[in-house]
């Protein structure tokens, strides 16, 4: 008999349904009532957050369908960071969108109902505890994103883009697909506890060169997911090629659900391969510090600079996930290297959102403001934006008191115990020269003449949240204690510590 117990997907099927209550209230919605759509939106996404982060504090883990979906502490802050980062995406984006006409209409549904549909399939992935209900999260997500690149149907930068994503995505897919293949084979089982319980037990069928055959495949489809080298080629073309909502959307929630299937894939479900993981995620770390941040420093526009930079930043992401498990570690420190990356993750999609929000700030109907250029003289029209970019910048390129030098530190700390002093070293030089084209934005923003002198107009909620983006990045770094132990009581209570 299927054990069902959907209280603990009931976030899920709130979104689920509340998406489709927004599909249809689009359809039948007249052009004077189209605003609606955004606010049902926000408030379906904000409804969605306080579900999923309700009863974090229990201990333990909530299984429905079979075992097949997993509710802990750690799907529930992830989801919840997942929501806040939509929530924040869909108020930067109203401005952006309205000044464009989205799919030729104002505000056009198609935009929201797809956004609540990726985060659907974000939140499904994290909750995921077998490789189908993995899958079926990650293809939800992945074909709206699909769609959502492909918005600007007569711009042939977006058709192209679109068209790079899809057929690079679904050979990613086919990775996995053929890696868990391998792997059930081997296991008799797509519930990821029973794989665990198999492989510690050595009961696993086949040769070992099985099991890493099919671990080679299912890493290559998550490093596409993640965007990290070699499997990074899609990035800077896709991110320059989307719409800048979208863009958004691509580029900031779904890293914690791809950090989430890594985490439920290899560490959860693929531990006892460990020695086998952890040099692929070592090789994937070293290769995304070097091509993201030495590739960047040629980037005139910057959106594809941000690119490059999402690429280095989850070459860190991996350093720390590839250092949690070591000869001679313990429970306590495994967990505390994998709740440093999960801190890292969490804090940089909050800085990325309040970058590419001031790059839709600075756009207006007919131009992208997309080039390092468009930046110069910022300090000269908003003292204030400027202010807030420079934090978000200095946050990427690591540099105290912001967020983004607590959580390198973290990461680095976290290498060090494990042995991986190399890769310390290799890091933090990789980061000064990270800290060069960060710095040429922060030049341009204070130091050059603005080729636009008009003055920015910015809605009361983008100001508001764009407000609070920037503050949150510099408190965080002061005060990061409340979300590093929620991040740890997360990871401990997931991996059982």
């Amino acid at each position: 008999m299927i054990e069902l117990n959907i209280a603990a997907a009931r976030a899920e099927i709130f979104l689920a349904v509340a998406a489709m209550v927004v599909m249809v209230a689009c359809l039948f919605a007249d052009e004077e009532k189209r605003p609606l759509s955004h606010l049902l939106s926000l408030l379906v996404v904000a409804l969605t957050a306080v579900i999923a982060i309700a009863d974090f504090d229990a201990a333990g883990s909530s299984y429905a369908f079979n075992n097949s979906f997993v509710s802990d502490p750690m799907a529930k802050l992830l989801k919840f960071f997942a929501c806040l980062a939509t929530f924040a995406t869909l108020v930067y984006s109203r401005q952006y969108s309205n000044a464009r006409g989205m799919l030729g209409g104002n505000l056009s549904g198609e935009f929201y109902v797809l956004a609540l549909l990726t985060l659907l399939g974000q939140m499904i992935m994290i909750s995921g505890n077998s490789f189908l209900i993995i899958y079926l999260g990650l293809e939800m997500m992945s074909l709206s994103l699909y769609a959502l690149v492909a918005l600007r149907r007569d711009h042939p930068v977006s058709t192209e883009a679109a068209m790079k994503y899809f057929v690079l995505g679904a050979l990613a897919s086919g990775f996995m697909l053929y890696g868990m293949s391998l792997l059930y084979g081997a296991t008799g089982s797509l519930d990821l506890t029973t794989i665990a319980t198999a492989l510690g037990a050595g009961s696993a069928a086949g040769s070992n060169m099985v099991l890493v055959l099919g671990l080679v495949f299912m890493v290559s489809g998550l490093a596409f997911k993640l965007g990290a080298a070699p499997f990074h080629m899609w990035a800077p073309d896709v991110y320059q090629g989307s719409p800048t909502s979208v863009t958004l959307l691509l580029g900031a929630a779904p890293k914690l659900a791809a950090f989430a299937i890594v985490i439920r894939l290899l560490v959860e479900g693929l531990g006892a391969l460990a020695a086998d993981w952890q040099q692929m995620l070592v090789v994937m770390a070293v290769a995304s510090m070097a091509v993201g941040n030495i590739t960047a420093i040629a980037q005139t526009n910057l959106k594809r600079m941000l690119a490059y930079s999402t690429i280095s930043q989850t070459g860190f992401m991996l350093l720390g996930l590839a250092s949690g498990v070591f000869e001679g570690s313990t429970p306590d420190s495994a967990a505390g290297a994998y709740s440093a990356s999960m801190f890292y993750a969490i804090t940089y999609v909050l800085t990325t959102l309040g970058t590419f929000a001031l790059v839709m700030l600075l756009a207006r109907s007919g131009f992208e403001a997309d080039n390092i250029d468009d930046f110069k003289g910022l300090n000269q029209r908003s003292p204030w934006f400027a202010a807030v970019m420079m934090v978000l910048l200095l946050s990427l390129a690591g540099v105290p008191p912001m967020v983004g030098f607590y959580a390198k530190l973290l990461v680095l700390q976290a290498a060090w115990s494990a042995g991986h002093a190399w890769l310390v070293i290799a890091a933090v030089l990789f980061s000064l020269v990270g800290a060069y084209y960060y710095l040429r934005v922060v030049k341009a923003m204070y130091f050059d003449e603005p080729l636009d002198t008009s003055p920015l107009v910015a809605g009361s909620g983008m100001r508001l949240t764009l407000s609070l983006n920037g503050i949150a990045v510099v408190l965080l770094g002061v005060l990061p204690g409340p979300l590093m132990a929620a991040c740890l009581y997360a990871i401990a209570q997931s991996l059982g510590s």
